[in-house]
């Protein structure tokens, strides 16, 4: 059992954590920190997104929050969605493409609106109804076969990184989980085409491309 003072630390980080993340720029200089200027999941998405092959794809950021990556995208094919509406006014002043307020499981889209989406650091945060009904409405609002690009936080290896475990040991997400449990939450959707671990900084990630199944 942790002591009551590694309680105590691991809540005072956690509060200081919280505090970070209200302020977006602030927010997006620790995180810029600790994922080592965000390389790992940038080359993620060039490798699996491939959003400069000069085609016409249309591309949904699924969680956008301050809009980090969107100029990965081309800014006239890129939209952003948040529930964060703070960290939205930062990614308009800041960010290429087009912006917009709103939650996963209930996206303002049309049907099969989109070619491809990233989703980042989101589905850790949701417990599973609302983890479902969130790849239900991706599902919903991209084309069949189109890629969505997921990448969620995930424990380091036993005995490795250790600066990376005490991160995710005060991630703000309540609901990281098993490999299995993911290809499960997926599974009625999506095909998983590869999965992998990255490494962004000290963070660990899963990565999981996904093709979108044709319409049931």
């Amino acid at each position: 059992m942790a002591s009551t003072s590694s309680l105590a630390s691991t809540y005072g980080l956690q509060t200081a954590l919280d505090r970070v993340s209200a302020v977006p720029r602030l927010w997006n200089g620790l995180r810029w920190l600790v994922e080592a200027g965000f390389h790992g999941e940038r080359a993620v998405i060039a490798r699996e997104l491939r959003p400069w092959a000069g085609d016409a794809r249309r591309f949904l950021d699924l969680g956008c929050g301050t809009g980090e990556f969107a100029g990965d995208f081309p800014a006239r094919r890129y939209v952003g969605i948040d529930p964060a509406v703070g960290y939205l006014r930062f990614a308009v002043r800041h960010r290429p493409g087009a912006f917009l307020a709103g939650a996963g499981e209930a996206l303002p889209f049309a049907d099969a609106s989109f070619d491809a989406a990233l989703v980042l650091g989101v589905l850790h945060h949701l417990p599973d109804e609302q983890a479902r009904a969130v790849m239900a409405e991706l599902a919903r609002v991209l084309q069949p076969g189109a890629t969505a690009l997921i990448m969620e936080d995930t424990p380091p290896p036993p005995g490795q990184n250790p600066a990376g475990q005490l991160m995710h040991a005060i991630d703000r997400g309540s609901h990281i989980r098993t490999n299995d449990a993911y290809r499960a939450l997926f599974s009625d959707w999506f095909t998983v085409v590869t999965t992998y671990a990255m490494r962004s900084g000290i963070c660990d990630y899963a990565v999981y491309v996904l093709s979108r199944a044709t319409i049931r």
